[in-house]
């Protein structure tokens, strides 16, 4: 029982199969889940079969290590298979020879594979959006920063300590919505960070603090792409209102976070 109140009580939740199952267990959070399964060798391939492009990631990891594109697309005698990691780029005739190099390259780790989304760029490369959501010193949950992530050239994941660059979601939006339609999503975030920090609080109430990362489509609907319950606080202090990272320090104060 101590052991049960333990795991309860605990301020992070390493497992990212675990919190997507959590999401998609509720109506209010699962229309904003990618399709997501335990990858093997027939789930990876018939997720290809139904998308065409998936990424592949660790279910424990942080900093976007060991996350993968693959991509799937018909050719003269069948289709043609490849993925991509960092930069590099490679290619199969067959599927199961894909599959056994990719084996290779994660140890037989437990990986997930989720339906690719393809994200918005700015200036020819990929961004998306994490949404900072943390309990004020009463215990409330409050959105309190909403910063881009814009990756590296050429790289498939956007986190910061692989290359990508802290950018404020207004500049990133700016060639894709108005201003008054940026205003209006900023807002819509900040709603679904509360929501998932609600949702993912009822079931481990140790949490005090969670980074959400959403992908936007070309209809600009949000896509949770993992949730963080122990996000850097720091990549706020390179944006232009300064405001944002003291109450973010502020609150991780409060909580023993700093």
């Amino acid at each position: 029982m101590d052991e049960l109140r333990k795991q309860k009580n605990k301020r992070h939740v390493t497992s990212k199969w675990i919190k997507t199952k959590l999401l998609l267990a509720s109506p209010r959070t699962r229309i904003f889940v990618p399709d997501t399964r335990r990858m093997t060798r027939r789930s990876l391939l018939s997720m290809l079969e139904s998308y065409q492009m998936v990424y592949i990631k660790p279910n424990k990891g942080t900093f976007g290590i060991g996350v993968m594109r693959v991509e799937r697309e018909e050719a003269e005698a069948g289709f043609l298979y490849r993925f991509q990691t960092g930069t590099k780029v490679r290619s199969f005739r067959s599927y199961n020879k894909m599959y056994s190099v990719i084996r290779k390259l994660t140890r037989r780790r437990q990986y997930l594979v989720q339906k690719g989304i393809h994200l918005l760029k700015y200036r020819g490369r990929r961004f998306d959006i994490r949404v900072m959501v943390q309990q004020n010193p009463r215990r409330q949950w409050e959105t309190t920063g909403i910063v881009g992530r814009l990756a590296a050239p050429k790289k498939v994941v956007t986190n910061i300590h692989n290359g990508g660059t802290v950018t404020a979601v207004g500049r990133l939006l700016r060639g894709h919505v108005s201003t008054d339609g940026r205003r209006q999503l900023a807002g819509r975030l900040g709603e679904l960070g509360l929501v998932v920090a609600k949702r993912l609080h009822s079931k481990h109430p140790g949490l005090r603090e969670i980074g959400l990362d959403v992908a936007l489509d070309k209809t600009l609907h949000p896509w949770i792409l993992e949730v963080n319950t122990s996000p850097d606080p720091f990549i706020f202090k390179k944006l232009k209102d300064k405001s944002i990272f003291r109450r973010i320090v502020r609150y991780a104060k409060a909580y023993g976070r700093l």
